[in-house]
């Protein structure tokens, strides 16, 4: 083959022309830059300041004391709470909560300050919304939270009338003395629980769209047997260099969210930058390796992208970080380890998390490196389909 010939086929002829299709289609900017960027900024925002405040609430006091009256003061005082209506009646209230208007309202039946000081233990209660999990959850820890504050100030009252001291009266009501540390994320901070995995898991879905599309767009086009004639027939040189320009955009992106999350949100990264920075580009260079398999087993872009799309939202619960695995059927346990999200929230809680040597971690950093062998399975199939495979509509 003469020099000239040889110049017009290898990786690097590849390269350059992946960089002109990339740069002629505009999905390929929307998809690796305008799409990740943009995911970035609205989750990261969206959580910015860590907890939901002023969450809308209402309240029936059909008892209307002074003792009632603080109760409720007391209750809108909390960051997550904003009583922003007093109903006249439970069914008003109801209304309001399946209208969408308020997430919780507390109920204060009439004679509840009567019936506590006379220890007669009167009943108070709280409705929330469990169709929107977190608001609710918040609503009823501060409702729950405010039943027993209301609660101990109605006995340390009794108490004090009684003629019991200070001491004795704190020893009563609070006999053990309970301090309470959230290792990790001290603050309960909900953009550190979940920007940490969405962000990476967002991406890792976009890679996999892209390189399925880029490769059976090749097929598509009717362009696919020139790109492996550049590759001299050699399927693994034909993905190296379609893959390669776009790992180098995945690279940046991945380094980007990086920087958004631990330099600029400050979030905890207690064993450094690196074994997050590896961890991150294992994570793109396997979901560019999954996309790779995929157009292997099924020669049909709308079944890859199909499968992709499902693999990836499957992997936000089965990785664990929103629903605890230990507590998945048995099944599922052993099935998340196929996951690539799965082992890239373990580093993330052992390294940044934790801050635990990297040698805790090597069987998750390892999984991932297993997980860069997928291509090899099936790559005659591949071959077959962009030498022979007609593209019909």
């Amino acid at each position: 083959m003469s020099p000239e010939k040889k110049n017009e086929h290898g990786v690097w002829r590849i390269v350059q022309r992946e960089v002109a299709r990339m740069l002629s289609q505009p999905v390929y900017l929307f998809c690796m830059v305008v799409a990740p960027l943009v995911g970035y900024l609205f989750f990261t925002t969206l959580m910015g300041k860590g907890l939901p405040t002023d969450i809308p609430v209402g309240v029936v006091d059909e008892d209307n004391t002074s003792v009632t009256r603080q109760v409720l003061r007391n209750l809108d005082a909390f960051q997550q709470t904003a009583i922003i209506e007093e109903y006249a009646s439970f069914g008003e209230a109801r209304q309001a909560m399946q209208q969408g208007k308020i997430y919780a309202f507390y109920y204060i039946p009439k004679g509840t300050t009567e019936l506590a000081l006379s220890s007669k233990q009167p009943k108070v209660s709280f409705y929330t919304n469990a169709a929107y999990l977190v608001p609710a959850s918040l609503e009823y820890r501060d409702m729950k939270m405010m039943a027993e504050l209301a609660s101990g100030a109605v006995a340390r009252e009794t108490l004090y009338a009684k003629g019991y001291a200070e001491n004795q009266v704190m020893g009563v009501l609070q006999p053990i003395k309970m301090e309470m540390h959230a290792i990790g994320n001290p603050g309960l901070n909900y953009s550190i629980y979940l920007s940490n995995i969405l962000l990476p898991a967002m991406l890792m879905l976009l890679i996999f769209q892209v390189t399925i599309y880029s490769i059976y767009s090749e097929v598509k086009e009717g362009t696919s047997r020139r790109w492996m004639e550049l590759a001299d027939g050699n399927v693994y040189k034909a993905l190296l260099g379609k893959l390669l320009p776009q790992l180098l955009v995945w690279v940046v992106m991945g380094a980007t969210y990086l920087v958004v999350l631990y330099a600029y949100w400050d979030f905890p990264l207690k064993s450094g930058l690196w074994p997050m920075a590896l961890a991150a580009l294992l994570l793109i260079l396997v979901s560019q390796a999954f996309g790779v398999f995929l157009c292997e087993a099924l020669p049909s872009l709308r079944w890859a992208l199909s499968i992709a799309t499902l693999w990836g939202v499957l992997s936000f619960p089965i990785s664990g970080f929103s629903f605890p695995q230990h507590a998945f059927p048995a099944a599922l346990k052993s099935l998340s380890y196929l996951f690539p999200l799965r082992h890239y929230y373990l580093i993330y809680v052992d390294q940044a998390l934790n801050g635990l040597p990297m040698v805790y971690s090597w069987m998750n950093y390892a999984a991932l490196i297993a997980f860069l062998a997928l291509p090899l399975l099936f790559p005659n199939r591949l071959k077959k389909c962009l030498l022979e495979y007609q593209y019909t509509r």
